[in-house]
């Protein structure tokens, strides 16, 4: 008796980036390495304990795809924390995906500036030439005090090295910040902070989403800031955005602010569209100043 096979086995749930709806999701990793960032709890659950895929499996997995699914055009390497791994791992991966999947033109995955502390610009090339095109960094916030707050292992420095060293080995970069990261108190050296980080980088793609709390997130956020975290309401959402994006010095950033978690919907490319997306945000503050917009968290 044979017995079907599913191309991928996944240890759900599976995350991904909006924009990596169509590609195929390769499960490299379960997890995330670090898992101690206050405000997340997509890793937090027992099953999801950080750890790589035995590599046999991964291959195999490769194979199984290139035999039934001729054809996906881009791969997302999964979970939270593909490039934890080596990389000689990671060239195994990315060459059997040449070999089974030639047709694919995109691979991405999400990235900690921390696993790219540990990899050569060298090295980098050598992944990015193999395909791998786009990494996915959740920056937060440019502001230290917010990063320690969310007990992100992370500084203004750290980030930018790690951004700043893909761009040298020609990796695409999309960067994610975190608009109301610092509650009302760090609102402004938050956004601040945050343009000076991307203007220092210059990513490709810059998204912001806002913050929100779910299982226990509101009091780890909490406990992070020492017991003093005033959210932000729609307003003043909106206000920090303001600050941001007139703060951002970018050449050519395509910017989305289209999370279900954002009240407000902003696309654009930055800094050519950047008086028209100011306009919009100041027509919405005007906005909300006469009405009450409840800010729902717990939705993603």
């Amino acid at each position: 008796m044979h017995y079907y096979q599913p191309p991928v086995d996944y240890i759900e749930p599976v995350f991904r980036p909006p924009s990596e709806a169509d590609s195929l999701i390769l499960q490299v990793t379960n997890g995330c390495s670090w898992n101690r960032c206050t405000f997340c709890d997509m890793y937090i659950d027992e099953h999801k304990r950080f750890r790589p895929k035995a590599e046999s499996a991964v291959l195999a997995e490769i194979e199984r795809c290139g035999q039934t699914m001729p054809w996906v055009q881009r791969v997302f390497l999964a979970d939270g924390d593909a490039m934890a791994l080596s990389i000689r791992r990671l060239r195994a991966i990315l060459e059997a995906i040449r070999r089974h999947l030639p047709q694919v033109r995109r691979v991405s995955a999400y990235c900690l500036p921390a696993n790219l502390k540990r990899k050569s610009v060298e090295e980098l090339q050598q992944l990015r030439e193999l395909g791998l095109s786009l990494i996915y960094m959740g920056a937060e916030s440019g502001s230290d005090k917010v990063l320690a707050a969310f007990d992100k292992g992370e500084t203004f420095e750290s980030t930018a090295e790690a951004l700043l060293k893909a761009r040298d080995a020609g990796m695409k970069r999309s960067v994610m910040l975190i608009n109301g990261a610092g509650g009302r108190h760090f609102s402004q050296e938050h956004a601040e902070a945050s343009a000076r980080l991307v203007n220092l980088t210059q990513p490709e793609f810059l998204a912001t989403l806002v913050l929100f709390f779910r299982r226990g997130a509101e009091q780890r956020v909490r406990e992070g800031y020492g017991g003093h975290f005033e959210p932000l309401q729609a307003e003043g959402l909106f206000r920090e955005m303001h600050q941001l994006i007139s703060a951002t010095q970018l050449e050519q950033t395509v910017f989305r602010s289209d999370h279900v978690s954002n009240a407000l919907v902003l696309k654009g490319t930055l800094g050519r569209d950047r008086e028209r997306m100011l306009a919009e945000i100041e027509a919405a503050i005007e906005w909300a100043g006469t009405h009450h917009i409840p800010i729902q968290q717990g939705r993603f």
